[in-house]
């Protein structure tokens, strides 16, 4: 498969007459009215910061013009990994993830600013904004009913089902982002009217006789109505990445049971990752190496994820391991659209990115 990039990268959400000025962790969708919806966690100071929230743009006319990106989940705490999802005639889910003060705290005890807010926020609106949230709309995205909380999270949020249900695998949701005593990657069925129940759940991940983090799940429904995710996978050690790849499993029941997770890139060849069926029928997993030269990839399955053709870039950065999150929708006229966060320049904040282009054999 060869890429070929149509123009250059282009901005969809920035802030630049504001000190906040860092928008991350973008997904984007087509909705069902046509237009191209984008979600992210933007209006912050930087990666880590107590002022995130969940912020939604449209485009009318194809990644044009968008816009101006208004808030649609805005808690006390640090709404982050913007996801958004349609489902059936009209329904849209947006979905985020905060976590606590004292999380925060640890990153902003010398700045003044951010520390001065986190006093602010009482233990009772801690509590009853902490979690994995996510709000529903029934008139594609023009209103939104009220928050509520999932057992799980992952950054593109849940997957629509043939039924008009959502699957939604995601880790288990962890207050203060570190490994938990039972961390895994779990599948629960969400219903319009806002209802959850377990489905599954997938195995842990083990390489080399060592455990690794299982977290950022996305999935697609295939052909035969199985369903496939992607997961990204890491190790740590010594503040330095040790692994930051994607493993593949599918589950032939709905998300009952999983096949054994497996490796289908690198060490460190990229991740998270997201997945989208081109009108072609082929499938496509967008994600972001964070190894120089740094840059959003792609890879594509022309039999249902069988294998994969990996490792084709879409934007090169060669500025900052900054960046990722790409998710990709399909434009009226075949072509795609990647929208990603990045630092365009050095020294400039995170934006949120764009860039079109066209697949050709």
């Amino acid at each position: 498969m060869k890429i070929v990039r149509i123009g250059e990268p282009t901005v969809v959400m920035s802030n630049p007459q504001s000190h906040h000025n860092y928008f991350g962790w973008p997904t984007a969708a087509k909705l069902q009215n046509g237009k191209i919806a984008v979600v992210a966690s933007g209006f912050r100071l930087r990666h880590i910061c107590p002022f995130g929230k969940m912020v939604i743009s449209y485009s009318e006319d194809d990644g044009a013009t968008y816009t101006v990106p208004a808030p649609v989940i805005d808690t006390v705490l640090d709404d982050r990994d913007g996801g958004i999802v349609p489902f059936g005639e009209k329904g849209v889910v947006v979905t985020s993830f905060n976590n606590t003060v004292a999380f925060q705290k640890t990153y902003h005890r010398t700045d003044v600013y951010s520390f001065a807010y986190l006093a602010t926020v009482t233990p009772e609106e801690e509590t009853r904004d902490l979690g994995s949230t996510y709000r529903i709309s029934h008139d594609c995205g023009v209103t939104f009913g009220p928050i509520m909380k999932s057992p799980v999270d992952a950054p593109h949020g849940p997957i629509a089902l043939p039924d008009g249900t959502l699957l939604w695998v995601g880790r288990t949701y962890s207050r203060d982002d570190s490994v938990m005593p039972v961390d895994r990657i779990e599948a629960h069925r969400l219903y319009p009217d806002g209802r959850m129940e377990f489905v599954g759940a997938i195995d842990g991940i083990v390489l080399d006789g060592q455990s690794l983090l299982s977290c950022e799940p996305h999935g697609i429904v295939l052909k035969d109505g199985s369903i496939l995710v992607h997961i990204r996978v890491q190790e740590r050690a010594k503040g330095e990445e040790k692994a930051f790849m994607i493993f593949q499993t599918v589950s032939h029941d709905g998300g009952k049971t999983w096949e054994k997770p497996y490796q289908i890139l690198d060490r460190l060849g990229g991740s998270p990752p997201h997945l989208f069926r081109h009108s072609s029928g082929v499938l496509i997993c967008t994600y972001a190496l964070r190894e120089e030269p740094f840059s959003i990839r792609a890879m594509f399955s022309h039999d249902e994820g069988k294998t994969w053709d990996t490792d084709h870039d879409l934007y090169v950065n060669g500025v900052s391991f900054d960046l990722g999150y790409p998710s990709t929708v399909e434009c009226a006229d075949g072509s795609l659209l990647t929208v990603f966060y990045a630092h365009l320049a050095k020294d400039a904040p995170a934006v949120i990115a764009q860039q079109k282009w066209k697949m050709e054999d």
